[in-house]
């Protein structure tokens, strides 16, 4: 669900990469996805929502983590376009992440009646949604009918350093390492060449939030993470 009907070529690059898609993100990040994939999940579950809809799930990272904390208090619903991305999910959440749900779904038509959700999280998946995506308003409609009033929405995503020598060797090292090695180890170049044009020209957070702000949300915050390399939005309906 990386990207909508019109987006097939994400579609069918996400369906092609599950089997190495975490050893891939494991790997180049030197594991910090995780730590910040469980700072946006503790963000997701404060307050202890009914529910919380994990949006782009892909092999279901954050929706396992998301119920591993939140017990059977909160119920877990992870959605993605991506049928082999979801089965991994599936498959890996087996006897772990029990009551979590995966559904097949669209971001630019969600499967939910308005007002579902108190919480969204999404987990380095956003970039895809938004990044010169002719379909960027209706994705981010689609999450403003799908929250409740005075929702959050969650964002973990990468980022962009203010400090332009860290901004310089983070674009040098997604280039020359995760673009190429991504690349090799899951044997489809072009989706890691993708990811990383995407990564390297994404927006500065004070561009997302003004984004955000504009597409009708009341109140953004955002937390930079590690020089600034990724951060953590959090936007108000």
């Amino acid at each position: 669900m990386r990207e909508q009907r019109e987006g097939r070529p994400l579609q069918r690059m996400f369906s092609e990469v599950p089997h190495r898609y975490d050893i891939i993100n494991r790997l180049f990040t030197l594991r910090l996805d995780e730590k910040w994939r469980a700072m946006a999940a503790a963000e997701c579950l404060k307050n202890e929502p009914a529910r919380v809809l994990d949006l782009c799930t892909g092999t279901g990272d954050m929706a396992i983590r998301l119920a591993a904390k939140a017990g059977t208090r909160t119920l877990i619903c992870g959605v993605d376009f991506s049928m082999p991305m979801l089965d991994a999910a599936r498959q890996k959440s087996a006897g772990t992440a029990s009551g979590t749900r995966f559904v097949l779904g669209d971001a630019a038509g969600l499967p939910f009646k308005d007002g579902s959700f108190p919480v969204i999280g999404t987990a380095f998946a956003f970039r895809n949604l938004t990044f010169r995506n002719p379909n960027r308003h209706r994705h981010l409609s689609e999450l403003l009918r799908v929250l409740m009033p005075g929702g959050k929405l969650v964002i973990v995503e990468s980022s962009q350093p203010r400090k332009r020598i860290v901004r310089f060797f983070t674009h040098l090292y997604l280039r020359a390492a995760v673009s190429f090695m991504g690349g090799l180890i899951s044997g489809k170049p072009g989706a890691y060449r993708y990811l990383v044009y995407s990564a390297v020209n994404y927006f500065k957070p004070e561009e997302l939030s003004e984004l955000l702000r504009a597409a009708g949300f009341n109140r953004v915050e955002y937390r930079p993470l590690l020089a600034g390399i990724a951060a953590i939005h959090v936007a108000y309906k």
